[in-house]
């Protein structure tokens, strides 16, 4: 996550040196850079700890080409199991099964954190006008934030699912998963899974700002704190 704000800070200072002025737009293009970078990093981790929750359930795709000891999970720590699957994921795919699915990943995170910060942006600057002056800075971006999640994980939720499918299930292609989706689950696609997700975003989204926002007050200079809003 350090990565992903560090990598966002830095595109935004690039896009103001060369005169971008719109925060929102500095928002969007900062947010697809850090993920882009970000899931090259993540994408192997994140197909690793897929198989791990899908351990002991039968689901087809999985069973069949995991090991028997490894689908069981019988008598292995954690720790065993991940290093268990991460060798039968080489022994199958080589380097490019830590990398299934990756397309997919960037086709959801890439517009999943420009949008966030685009709308975290675009929320603050409504909120800042609806809110009275006294009224906390923070809260106002911590309402934003929460609300940009909201937004973000209703849109980008279908290609969320995707993602998962072709990490779990070593499906072909994005098309494919999208055409197996469609047959089993139609119009159902766009809301599957979306409460748990809408949960876990909005806990997310208040706890990156409030830590990020109340940090960067704390990182002021002594001469220059009268002048923040809290």
């Amino acid at each position: 996550m350090k990565v992903l704000k560090d990598c966002t800070k830095g595109s935004g200072h690039l896009l103001q040196a060369n005169n971008v002025t719109d925060s929102r737009i500095r928002a969007l293009v900062a947010g697809g850079c850090a993920s882009l970078i970000g899931q090259t990093i993540i994408v192997p981790i994140d197909v690793i700890s897929q198989h791990l929750m899908m351990v002991g359930q039968k689901v087809d795709g999985v069973a069949k080409n995991m090991k028997p000891s490894i689908q069981n999970g019988a008598g292995k720590s954690k720790t065993q199991l991940a290093l268990a699957i991460t060798k039968d994921i080489y022994h199958i795919d080589g380097l490019r099964g830590f990398y299934r699915g990756y397309i997919a990943s960037l086709f959801t995170y890439v517009p999943s954190s420009a949008l966030w910060w685009t709308f975290y942006h675009l929320y603050q600057d409504h909120l800042n006008n609806l809110f009275p002056s006294w009224f906390p800075h923070l809260g106002i971006q911590c309402t934003s934030a929460i609300l940009g999640g909201l937004t973000t994980t209703t849109l980008i939720n279908p290609l969320d699912i995707v993602r998962a499918r072709l990490q779990v299930q070593r499906l072909d292609s994005i098309g494919q998963t999208f055409r197996i989706l469609w047959r089993e689950e139609r119009f159902y696609t766009f809301t599957k899974g979306l409460t748990a997700r809408l949960i876990m975003s909005t806990f997310y989204s208040f706890s990156i700002i409030l830590g990020y926002e109340s940090v960067k007050r704390w990182s002021v200079k002594e001469q220059y704190r009268e002048q923040i809003r809290w």
